[in-house]
Order: structure tokens, then sequence, then C-alpha cells
């Protein structure tokens, strides 16, 4: 039985027939895509309410509606750093102009109009790639294994894009048709630890920490989310960028001052209510776990990472794991504010659904298994490592440097007296 729920089966395909991944082309998986756009002109606020709308990560822009080229994306990194500077946290690079974001923040807090290609730039984002329906899947794992979010794919000899495939549309083909990609079906059994996959580097916050101080470490690390910790480094949830929506109208305001557990909670009644779910994601798997078990998760979940914890199943007959030390946190990793303040017991304090995971000790995410994927085809992606870093240097320096100056510059106390006057979405 505990082979079955570490290796969960394969998706069945009707009629499935062997094939070589590495002949599918770009167009192949982008067949079909009904694609949603913005234009350069287009309301923050209208684009908000689209990726909440239609469910999206991202929205390809383009100059008018009538274009069939694509000049960017917008995404909730960027409405995350938007937010930011609407609060006085978020500083430009040293090459950019200070007074023109001091204009833009100026000017959303009076309650005007800003569109998106004043924003589409703020989150740090990757380069924004495509490649010609023709192209070979060999090269969008390539690209996307070496730390790229999302490819375009376009009609061949032209400029217009037909569909978007990003990390996490490539990781959902594999899985449900990985009865047709033998050398990919042969990875899934390995367990994490076998394939040495995954960083024991990782981000993460304590659970009283504020919600503030959670997307501000987000968008300085160039991170799309964060592993919500205790005292003793348990795992007790996740915060992405992607829980932005839930902060984007005035009356949420107070969320932002309050902790990231109580805003844990906050994401899971949401989910009850309109999801009519009564149980939280499970972000976290184990060195023991295989890849089938860590990429089901992702799919089910559309997480772009999954946390490694110690085991903490007494039922589990694996042996421990002194491989893999704790995790080292990154040096932006927020302490807690009163050690003695939050460290539940168990699961004491957490709501009906919620799971304590185990010790945090690593995190695999999806550019880690395309990489994998890559390097197993004989592919040569580049270091992941290096697109992370190339994200978090573009912001960090200045981020990091203003933290105190920006948040006493615009207070909490300030913002409430003018809740209508930073409301993103209506």
């Amino acid at each position: 039985m505990a082979d079955l729920l570490s290796t969960p089966p394969l998706p069945k395909q009707e009629g499935a027939v062997p094939r070589d991944w590495r002949t599918v082309t770009a167009g192949e998986l982008v067949d079909h895509q009904v694609l949603r756009y913005v234009e350069l002109d287009t309301p923050v606020e209208t684009a908000c309410q689209i990726l909440i709308d239609y469910g999206l990560s991202s929205l390809p822009i383009r100059t008018a509606p009538n274009d069939e080229s694509v000049c960017g994306t917008f995404d909730y990194t960027d409405l995350n750093a938007f937010l930011l500077l609407i609060m006085g946290l978020y500083q430009p690079d040293e090459d950019e102009d200070l007074s023109s974001f001091e204009e833009l923040a100026k000017k959303a807090r009076a309650g005007g109009s800003i569109p998106v290609k004043l924003v589409k730039d703020l989150g740090k984002k990757g380069p924004f790639v495509t490649v010609p329906e023709s192209a070979h899947l060999t090269k969008v794992v390539e690209t996307l294994g070496s730390g790229v979010h999302r490819i375009a794919v376009v009609r061949e000899g032209t400029n217009k894009v037909i569909g978007i495939i990003s990390q996490l549309r490539l990781i959902r083909f594999f899985w449900e048709y990985g009865r047709c990609f033998s050398s990919i079906e042969a990875l899934y059994p390995c367990s994490l630890r076998e394939l040495n996959i995954g960083s024991n580097s990782v981000i993460s916050i304590n659970g009283d920490r504020i919600v503030l101080d959670a997307l501000e470490l987000m968008n300085t690390e160039g991170v799309s989310s964060l592993a919500v910790v205790d005292n003793q480094h348990n795992v007790i949830g996740n915060i992405s960028t992607a829980d932005v929506k839930y902060l984007t109208r005035s009356s949420s305001i107070p969320l932002l001052k309050t902790t990231c557990f109580h805003f844990l909670t906050v994401v899971l009644t949401d989910r009850g209510l309109t999801d009519g779910k009564d149980s939280y994601p499970v972000f976290h798997v184990n060195p023991q776990s295989s890849l089938a078990h860590t990429v089901a998760k992702i799919v089910a979940t559309q997480a772009h990472r999954m946390w490694i914890v110690e085991t903490s199943s007494p039922a589990s007959s694996a042996p421990p794991t002194p491989t893999i030390s704790p995790a080292v946190p990154a040096s932006s990793t927020l302490p807690p504010h009163h050690p003695s303040a939050f460290s539940p017991p168990g699961n004491t304090g957490l709501l009906p659904g919620m799971r304590m995971g185990g010790r945090l000790t690593g995190v695999v995410s999806l550019t880690d298994i395309l990489h994998l994927i890559a390097r197993s085809a004989g592919l040569a992606p580049e270091d992941p490592n290096e697109a992370r870093r190339q994200r978090r240097r573009s912001s960090s320096s200045s981020m990091r440097a203003s933290f105190d100056q920006g948040r006493s510059s615009i207070d909490l106390r300030e913002l409430r007296e003018h809740r209508g006057s930073i409301e993103i979405r209506r």
C-alpha cells in the first residue's frame, strides 16, 4: 500500500501509442488553445480581473486589439510588485528613473487608472521567448529546464502567437501522456533522493510574520512562492504570488498586517466557499517520494514547487535521511517577531483540513524536474540557478536597502485612512 501511495499509476490513455517525446512539436501542445489577451492600454484593474475570472497565471500583451504579435506578459509577479509600489516598498533599479515610479505610485494611490504597459515589467521575470510551431519539444524542454517560466508559440514564418507553453503545462503533458514516452515513464518510480533532484537552499517565512513581509520577500528574491513554517521549521503552508488576488480590494488592506498563518486560514476558508473543498492543498513531499508522487501533487495543486520535508508519518518504514541536511535559510528569510508567540505543537491551532508537514529540508521545482528530463535526454540546459540569481540580482540590491525607509514613508495607518486610494480591483 505504501508503494502504491508513493508511486501513483500514470493516467490511463486509451490507445496510447509509444512515441519519442523529442519528436513532438510545440504546435501540438497548443493546438486548440484559447488565449486571453490584454492590450498595453488595458487598465491593471481589468487585467487583474481577467486573471481571476479565468483562473490564469499570466496574460499575453498586445499593442492593439488587431495586433497578432505579443510584446510581453502580465502576471501575478507584476501585480505583487505593483501592490508593493503603491505601499511605498518598491524601488526601481539604479538605472531607472525614480521620479517616474514615484509619479506612478502617486497616481495609483489617488485612484487613477493605470495601464498595463506601466506595470508589465515591475515583476522580475525571465526573457520573453518565442518558438515556431514546428519546433520540437527538445528546444522547449531545454529552455524551460533552464529556468524560463513560459514560451510563446508563433505561427510558422510569422509573429502571430497561437499559444503559450508554461512549465506547468509541459509537466502536465508529460504526466498525462507518460505512458507514451518510455524514457520519461522510466524516471517516475525513482525517488527524489535517487535522482538527486532539488535544492536544500530554501526561502521560507515564519508564520507569525505579516503578509506584507511575505509579498516583499517574494519580490526581493524573485520567487513565486514561499514555504510558511513554524518555529521548529515545520511546514504549515504555502504563500504564492497568485494569492495577491485576495489583497486587491480596499477592504483587504487589514490582511496585509495580519500574520501569514492567519492569511492561510483566509485562503482555506475561501476554498471552502468557492470550491466546496474543506481540505488544504498538500505542498510537501519527502526525499523518499517518487518523482511520480511529486509530479502528481504538482499537477493536482498547480503549484510551481514542492517543499521537501523530513518524513513525519509514523507509519513510514523509510530510513532516516542523513544525506540531506536541514534547509539553509536564505539570508533574507525573515525570523519570527516573537519566538514564543507562534509554535503550534502538532496540529494545535490548525484549521480542520490543514496538515502540519515535517521539518523543511529542501525544495523541488518545475524547473528542477524539466532540467532533469532535459539532461536525461542528452540535452544541455543552462544552470537554472543562474536564472534565479539574475532575477534576484535585478531587484535585491534596491529593495532590501529601502526596506525600512519605504515602510516608514507610507504607513499602514495612513493607508487605512485612504482605503479607496489603493483599490486595484473593485
